[in-house]
Parts: C-alpha cells; structure tokens; sequence
C-alpha cells in the first residue's frame, strides 16, 4: 500500500463564512510539495474520512518561487506553496491563508493592499517619452553588489503576515514597501523621485510605523535584508525632515 500523508486545510467559503477544518491523504511522491497536494485534491476532492467536497481554492503562477502568489501558512509558518517541499515538512501538514489580509475563499487573500503601497511610494523607475532615450547612467558596482538583493522582492506578503504591526485597521505599508524606496532611491535615474518616496514613507502608515519586531527578516524567502533597509530609511527620513524643516 502506498504511503499516505495526512494534510490539514482550514477552509472558508468566502470572507464572511464560517471557517473549518477538512483534512486529506495523499499518496506520497518523492519530490512532491504542497502545490502538487493541492492539485491532487483539486483532481479528486474526497476527505481522509471519504466525503465528497469540492476543490480547494488557492492561487499559484510560477511553480518557482519567483511570483509570489502561492504564499500561505505551512505549518504555522508564511512561506510558498511551490518551495515547500513534503519531506521537509513535519506531518500532519497544516495549511492556512495569510490571516493579515482579505480572504476570497480558502487559501487565496487579496494581495492588493500590497501593490497599493508601492504605488504610494513610486516604487518604480520613472522614465517617460516616446522616443529612445539612450542608455541610463550606470550604478556603480558596490551598490549593485547590495542592491541586487532588494530587488528580489516578490510581494509575497511573508513579511507582512510575520509583522505584528501590519494588519487590516492599521494603515502601516509594511517591510516591503520600504525597503523598495531604499532600492530606488539608489537607482541612479529613480534617485530623481527620491524626495517624494521619502515624503510618502514619512506620512501616514509609513516607517514611524514600525515597531522593529524584526519578524519580517526572519521570514523572508529570498533573505532580503529588510531590517537593514528600514534602518536605512529611517536614516534617510531624518536628514529629509531636517532639511525640510531648515528650508520652511
């Protein structure tokens, strides 16, 4: 008889639902992760106790950790479904959405609140005009070597569910958000922007926000160095508020 393993899944059939728990056996499969248990239940949604329910709802694009969407909680830990790897996981697996975001149904939130926040702060390198504009000037090496890592950052939300100062009735932008104001502000071309990104990170739900729980690090599957960009940022704030200040 083939191995099964035991996987626990907190269910709800919409924002405003009950919640509950329904657990599944799947055959197991040397390299399986949790994506792949989902789509094994997707193709046959029978419980371990053998009723018939209806198909989990997650969400999931890039099968390599590179999107983000398939973030939830495994194990009481916020990380990727894709990544996740059975064999590393202790059994029975627990799956859970993100709690610090609007549930759909099931494992899928609405990420939206994450795009928001960099728009708010024009985490993007604004080059406008119809023509060529030629080749942009270049960044030098050093600050390529530690601004590549920031540039790793997926909007998975990991560092969001970790913080406990990032929830649905606090306006606070979260680590993500910041640390991409650290990364453009250092873009030679985006560094024109840097003003505005830092008064936006200076407003309400920005870096004052920030309680330095330090959680968002911990988390981060791409081991962005969040805390260091935070401190850089509240830096970087300070000398934007003295300026200000001097010039008013």
């Amino acid at each position: 008889m083939a191995e099964k393993i035991r996987v626990r899944i907190k269910r709800q059939d919409g924002p405003q639902g009950a919640a509950r728990w329904e657990e599944f056996d799947i055959n197991y499969r040397k390299n399986l992760n949790v994506t792949a248990i989902l789509m094994d239940i997707q193709k046959n949604p029978v419980t371990a106790s053998g009723q018939k329910t209806t198909p989990v709802v997650f969400e999931c694009n890039c099968l390599e950790e590179v999107c983000g969407a398939c973030t939830m909680v495994i194990n009481g830990t916020p990380r990727q479904a894709c990544s996740a790897l059975v064999d590393q996981l202790a059994k029975p697996i627990t799956l859970e959405p993100l709690s610090k975001f609007t549930l759909i149904r099931d494992l899928q939130v609405n990420r939206n609140r994450m795009f928001e926040s960099l728009k708010k702060v024009k985490a993007w390198v604004n080059i406008d005009g119809t023509y060529d504009l030629g080749p942009g000037p270049r960044m030098a090496a050093r600050d390529q070597e530690w601004a590549y890592p920031l540039s790793r950052c997926m909007t998975c939300g990991c560092c969001a569910e970790a913080c406990p100062n990032y929830n649905e009735k606090a306006p606070f932008i979260g680590p993500a958000a910041i640390s991409q104001v650290r990364l453009f502000n250092a873009h030679p071309t985006g560094e024109m922007q840097k003003e505005d990104r830092l008064d936006a990170v200076m407003g309400d739900g920005g870096i004052t926000d920030c309680g330095n729980a330090q959680n968002c690090v911990r988390v981060c599957p791409k081991e962005i160095p969040l805390t260091t960009s935070i401190a850089d940022m509240g830096r970087q704030t300070v000398k934007r508020w003295i300026n200000r200040a001097l010039r008013a």
